[in-house]
C-alpha cells in the first residue's frame, strides 16, 4: 500500500508544486505518493512558469499538473502534510483541525542559516532567481523530510 504525502501552500503554484516534483524525484523506487495543493487555490491553473523551468534543470516535469484547493478527503488520505509557512500550518489547523497530527513545516527537519522550521521563501513575482532560492531550500528539507517518514515507517 502506498504512503500518501501532501505539500501546502497558498495558490498551489510556485513552492508546493515545486516541492512535489523535488519530492517525487526523491522518493523514487519508494512507495511514496505525493501531491500538493493550496490553502487558496484557484483550481485547474498550471505550475508558475519559473516553478516549471527550475525543476526541469534539476531533470524533474509536472506532467499534466493541476492547482487545487486542499480538501479533507485530501488531508485523510495523507500520512503527513506539509506546509510551506507558520501561516498555512495555522489556516489548516483553522480549516481541518481534526488532521492537526499530521500537519508539520516543511522546514522541520532541516537547519537552515542556524534555524530550523523556517517558512520557505514566496517566489511569486520576484523572478527567477528567487525561485532558484527556493528550490535550494526545498532540496534541502526534503531529505530530512524523507528521514522523518522512514523513522516513522520503522517505529511502527
Amino acid at each position: 500500500m502506498s504512503r500518501k504525502v501532501l505539500f501546502v501552500c497558498t495558490g498551489n503554484t510556485c513552492r508546493s508544486p515545486m516541492a512535489e516534483g523535488i519530492f517525487r524525484k526523491a522518493a523514487e523506487g519508494s512507495d511514496f505518493k505525493v501531491k500538493s495543493a493550496g490553502v487558496a487555490a484557484q483550481a485547474g491553473s498550471s505550475a508558475s512558469r519559473e516553478t516549471l523551468a527550475v525543476l526541469k534543470d534539476q531533470g524533474i516535469e509536472l506532467e499534466g499538473f493541476r492547482s487545487r484547493m486542499v480538501s479533507d478527503k485530501m488531508l485523510k488520505k495523507a500520512e503527513a502534510v506539509f506546509c510551506m509557512t507558520e501561516g498555512h500550518l495555522e489556516m489548516l489547523e483553522m480549516m481541518h483541525p481534526e488532521h492537526e497530527e499530521k500537519y508539520h513545516l516543511v522546514c522541520d527537519f532541516v537547519e537552515i542559516n542556524g534555524k530550523v522550521g523556517i517558512d520557505v521563501p514566496d517566489p511569486i513575482g520576484m523572478g527567477r532567481k528567487a525561485y532558484e532560492t527556493t528550490s535550494k531550500v526545498l532540496n534541502g528539507a526534503i531529505g530530512g523530510i524523507m528521514t522523518f517518514l522512514e523513522s516513522r515507517e520503522s517505529s511502527k
